[in-house]
């Protein structure tokens, strides 16, 4: 099985000294995840929690929303020429009676949401398949001072990244600011997919009581992942892309961009962040 990080020989250069080096770096390899015996994706992922991965991105697309719905998940044998196991391939098996949508038609939306003709059908998407309204969750109150120091708490988890530098992470908050879960991932969707995963196989979702925080920006992809699982509050330590706050706009999600120091913006879904003052008009 993949290791999550590989050793590599570097050479150093240190103020015109030449050195040569073992470099620790995080290990990407390919996981295709098949449905019921049907290829459906392949992602570049840093190995381990695959499972939880191939859960929760099954639950972005609508197809999982409890843990009944799984029966069972397991890596696919004989998945190369030679009948080895790559520990690369895996298959998601649902439980009998589970209706399995007609997601082709969404993952090309999803992976093409970047272009214009496209944005509204992508926000249609997820709305319609959304299980758990964003608006109909119990109310949730975040004081800023909370957001802001939970970006500090994520590094000072990040174990891998201390020693490879090139991880992105994720991590659920509770509304008062406990750490419940956090997974690292050369993919920051790959995270995010691990941790619902994860939730999903303990009989956690809907997370309609939590806070996802991500490393970098948060794209219209983690928006979306956010609003199947059930999520409130989406807090970026970067920039939101438009459809991403378009997308929370339309559904309900609170999203936080630019979450650095005791520094913050609010995109959407400010009634959910106790705000000491009324935002500024224009």
């Amino acid at each position: 099985m993949g290791r999550v990080t590989e050793r590599r020989k570097v050479i150093r250069i240190r103020d015109g000294a030449v050195s040569t080096r073992p470099d620790t770096l995080v290990a990407e390899e390919p996981l295709e995840i098949r449905l019921n015996g049907k290829p459906l994706a392949i992602t570049m992922r840093t190995p381990g929690d695959d499972f939880a991965l191939a859960a929760g991105f099954l639950v972005s697309e609508g197809v999982l929303a409890e843990q009944g719905d799984l029966q069972n998940i397991v890596y696919c044998a004989g998945a190369t020429v030679d009948g080895s196991n790559t520990y690369n391939v895996v298959d998601v098996r649902t439980a009998p009676g589970v209706k399995i949508p007609d997601i082709t038609l969404e993952r090309n939306v999803y992976t093409t949401s970047s272009c214009g003709l496209c944005g509204k059908a992508s926000l249609d998407a997820v709305r319609t398949t959304a299980r758990w309204p964003i608006s109909d969750t119990p109310p949730v109150r975040v004081d800023p001072e909370l957001l802001a120091s939970l970006p500090d708490r994520l590094r000072a988890a990040q174990r891998v990244f201390d020693r490879t530098g090139g991880l992105h992470a994720a991590a659920l908050f509770s509304g008062e600011g406990e750490l419940l879960d956090i997974r690292e991932d050369v993919g920051r969707h790959n995270a995010v997919d691990k941790l619902v995963g994860r939730a999903l196989q303990s009989g956690g979702l809907p997370l309609s009581q939590a806070i996802l925080l991500v490393s970098g920006r948060a794209s219209f992809e983690l928006a979306q992942k956010a609003v199947m699982a059930g999520i409130p509050v989406l807090a970026a330590v970067s920039a939101p892309s438009s459809l991403a706050v378009d997308l929370a706009a339309e559904t309900g999600l609170t999203l936080v961009g630019f979450l650095r120091g005791r520094s913050m913006n609010v995109y959407a879904g400010e009634e959910r962040i106790a705000l000491q003052a009324a935002p500024a008009q224009g």
